[in-house]
């Protein structure tokens, strides 16, 4: 069955490093962004241009060296935060302004003291200025979530005939159930007038735990776009994360759907983003966690010694693990003791190793995790 291409946008360079106290600098930045471009992302967006002169340099910086993604610049619907995008991609080989307005009422009463109408107008008059300066031009629609459908559509219908390429549905809180997001991207991908000249897009947040289940149900109806970040790094609760909906769609092959991301630089791009940022990754995050392919359990670590795939649903290696870990601990059975004492070039009989195994239970009450160092001096407690 030939597969339908969902792009990765990543936005590690901007959502994901408005984190406080992640801030990168700008080595940091142009390494991640090169790193992101051999990891085969889609779309890097760079930087918000005219929120900083830093953030305006890292934009430029980023569009001379990327060599294959296409380079994306945020801003606001106003004209000036426009004007200073396009000026900061001007060396990128693929420009792409992203710009957009919030759309539910609640932003618009609140954030605008405005009306839909106005934001309507608004929202046309960004797109089409940005279209003055590049051909690939993404619309947000913040709080798309929480937006009334029949409105939203309407904003889209706009934005298309004003020349926007995607059109990005943010559920900018977190807000939205599965179910919920995905009805919103079937909605529009039915009803929006002119919907077969743009592309729909999921850029979900993470404040309640369903990021990547939004995503994927967004792109299960239609949309063919994801907006993430490595590590799932962003505001609050942070963004959908990159490698997990690259690895669900990856492992759901039924769907039809995969992406252009070389999944075994995964771990490494983590690690990479963890260190710049100073953010660890907790150690049983999906995927990328320390503990993502790491037994204790001695009825799991009897499984995965047998059959790899008894309690593994991806292959280490597909991300860039060298290979899962068997963890000794007390709650670990003999099988996973011959198994760790083997590779260290120990080979014990049944009969040693019920002994071995007695003196190892010892170590293991009295301490959280039996070490390779701890192996060789269990045995010799042992007297075989």
């Amino acid at each position: 069955m030939s597969k339908q291409t969902v792009e990765i946008f990543d936005t590690t360079l901007r959502d994901g490093e408005q984190v406080p106290g992640c801030k990168l600098d700008a080595v940091s930045k142009l390494q991640i962004a090169e790193r992101l471009d051999q990891l085969g992302v889609d779309i890097i967006e760079a930087g918000f241009p005219i929120s900083s002169p830093g953030d305006f340099k890292a934009v430029v910086s980023i569009s001379e060296i990327v060599k294959n993604a296409r380079v994306c610049g945020l801003t606001r619907a106003v004209k000036k935060d426009i004007d200073v995008a396009a000026e900061a991609l001007q060396k990128a080989k693929r420009p792409r302004i992203h710009t957009g307005i919030g759309t539910s009422d609640s932003h618009i009463l609140y954030k605008f003291n405005s009306t839909r109408e106005k934001v309507l107008e608004r929202a046309f008059e960004a797109v089409k200025h940005a279209k003055s300066y590049v051909e690939d031009v993404e619309f947000y629609a913040e709080d798309a979530g929480r937006t009334e459908n029949e409105f939203l559509a309407r904003v889209c219908e706009a934005v298309i005939e004003a020349g926007a390429t995607v059109l990005n549905i943010p559920d900018t809180t977190g807000y939205c159930l599965p179910e919920q997001y995905g009805a919103k991207i079937k909605y529009l991908k039915e009803y929006v007038k002119g919907i077969e000249k743009a592309t729909l897009s999921c850029h979900c947040h993470n404040d309640l735990g369903l990021a990547t289940a939004n995503s994927i149900a967004g792109v299960i109806n239609g949309a063919r776009q994801i907006e993430c970040t490595i590590n799932g790094v962003g505001e609050r609760a942070g963004n959908t994360s990159l490698e997990e909906v690259v690895m669900v769609l990856r492992q759901h092959s039924h769907l039809g759907l995969d992406t252009n991301i070389n999944a075994t630089l995964l771990n490494d791009t983590s690690q990479m983003v963890s260190e710049s940022m100073g953010m660890p990754v907790q150690p049983n995050k999906a995927i990328v966690g320390a503990n993502a392919f790491a037994h204790s359990s001695g009825i799991h670590q009897d499984g995965v010694i047998k059959k790899r795939e008894t309690y593994e649903i991806i292959d280490p290696a597909d991300v860039g693990v060298d290979q899962s870990a068997i963890i000794l601990t007390a709650r670990s059975g003999r099988a996973a003791l011959a198994y760790r004492a083997k590779n260290l070039g120990f080979e014990l009989n049944k009969k040693q190793l019920d002994k071995v195994y007695l003196e190892f239970l010892k170590v293991a009450d009295a301490q959280k995790e039996v070490n390779d160092k701890d192996i060789p001096l269990i045995i010799e407690a042992s007297n075989l």
